[in-house]
């Protein structure tokens, strides 16, 4: 009876331990209110980031369309808010189809509630992501203000987002081919970034040059203003990256330490090249440096320390100035520098990943660390965003300039698109 009580005893032990391990791997995963809380809070400040771009885009443009330069970036919150809620969130996170776009199961939020998406609310996940998706399209802004059809920037971007983002998001974070070779991009320099400098590039080729350019001084009209948007962005710019850890976590801690630190950085590198090169430091190269710094820190937020982040931010700031420099080399009339510093800003982030990143803080060494083969795959991810957004970008524009029509009269110029397509004054005086 003694052996027979063991015996029972034991039994009983294992039996329950087997339930409680069963019980554990097929609990739910429950919604934690502080990340919750967390990620509210980030999903407004990169809200903020799109009024916050307008108004420095809108200083760095002439007066006569500065009203027309904020509502190409306004009008996003509008129409990819929409596009996102339809379809566009489910081809980005929806079921894979082939490693390249989402399905139709999230089509007009199905099946898109208030259950747990890891530790939120998945509609918190999916307005998140909203915010994201706002924000790229209007960053192209920036390379055709003051010549493009409003009427054609409307139905581009809604284009755009839909065969360039949201595939790019899907390769990156929905489950795409990206994310299976081990890509590294924690909160949007191949997605974000890279897609919309390139895109920039492509588009103010496409649509030429504006009038009078390079002959006659375009320069900003009211710097102040550029200075409260860059400090949005900037202040927006936290919820963007440290954010993207999803948590109120340790991650979330470092992203956000790192992402002053680079911000930093690049300021004092693109400052002190343009003193060096022009012999003056200017607010406009401050701001410029600002945004570099946080464009190139964002692929690497969740995966670098604090010195490397400094590294990065002094790399980011030096190779954007002399890209900006480089521009009127080669020709090309990107009135705002959008590829200069999201395209080449994005790309330095993006590879500089590869370099830097450490397995103690995101789970992954890069090529300084021992682990060369990470820098290839940046590599590779890096050229196939680029090649994808500019001949894709490139395809839409020139269907819709044969089909709408893609720059406005000169006429229309050369009179300000603030009058001439909006019918307003920024300014009476």
């Amino acid at each position: 009876m003694k052996k027979i009580s063991v015996y029972l005893f034991a039994f009983t032990a294992i039996l329950l331990l087997n339930i409680d391990v069963a019980f554990a791997e097929d609990a739910p995963a429950k919604i934690v209110a502080a990340d919750t809380a967390w990620m509210l809070i980030s999903s407004a400040l990169v809200m903020l980031m799109v009024p916050g771009l307008a108004l420095f885009y809108g200083g760095m443009d002439r007066g006569k369309n500065i009203l027309s330069t904020l509502m190409l970036s306004f009008i996003s919150l509008g129409v990819i808010t929409v596009q996102w809620v339809l379809f566009g969130y489910s081809l980005a996170f929806g079921g894979d189809i082939g490693h390249f776009i989402g399905d139709f199961s999230y089509v007009a939020l199905n099946g898109v509630g208030l259950e747990p998406n890891g530790t939120i609310p998945h509609q918190l996940f999916m307005v998140f992501q909203m915010m994201f998706a706002i924000l790229t399209p209007a960053l192209i802004s920036g390379a055709i203000v003051g010549r493009m059809k409003f009427t054609t920037y409307i139905v581009f971007i809604v284009l755009w987002s839909t065969l360039v983002y949201d595939p790019l998001c899907h390769w990156v974070w929905g489950g795409g081919w990206m994310s299976d070779m081990g890509a590294l991009d924690f909160a949007g320099g191949l997605v974000v970034h890279i897609s919309s400098g390139v895109s920039a590039l492509a588009a103010c080729i496409i649509l030429g040059k504006r009038k009078g350019f390079p002959r006659e001084a375009m320069p900003p009209h009211n710097l102040p203003l550029t200075l409260i948007g860059a400090g949005l962005l900037w202040f927006g710019w936290f919820g963007f990256n440290a954010g993207s850890a999803l948590a109120a976590d340790t991650v979330a801690v470092s992203a956000f330490v790192v992402t002053q630190i680079a911000t930093g950085a690049a300021i004092l590198g693109w400052v002190f090249t343009e003193w060096i090169h022009r012999g003056k430091p200017t607010f406009l190269g401050a701001a410029s440096g600002a945004v570099a710094g946080l464009v190139a820190i964002t692929p690497a937020a969740g995966f670098v320390g604090p010195i490397s982040a400094l590294l990065i931010g002094a790399l980011a700031g030096l190779i954007c100035y002399l890209a900006v420099v480089a521009k009127h080399r080669f020709g090309y009339d990107d009135a705002l520098d959008v590829f200069a510093v999201h395209g080449l800003g994005g790309t330095v982030g993006a590879l500089a990943t590869g370099l830097f990143a450490s397995a103690a803080i995101g789970g992954t060494d890069g090529l300084f660390f021992g682990n060369p083969s990470q820098f290839g795959t940046q590599f590779i991810s890096v050229a196939a965003a680029w090649i994808y957004s500019f001949g894709v970008t490139f395809i839409i524009l020139k269907v819709l300039d044969a089909t709408m029509g893609l720059r406005v009269s000169e006429e229309e110029e050369v009179t300000g698109l603030d009058l001439s397509l909006h019918g307003e004054r920024g300014y009476t005086i």
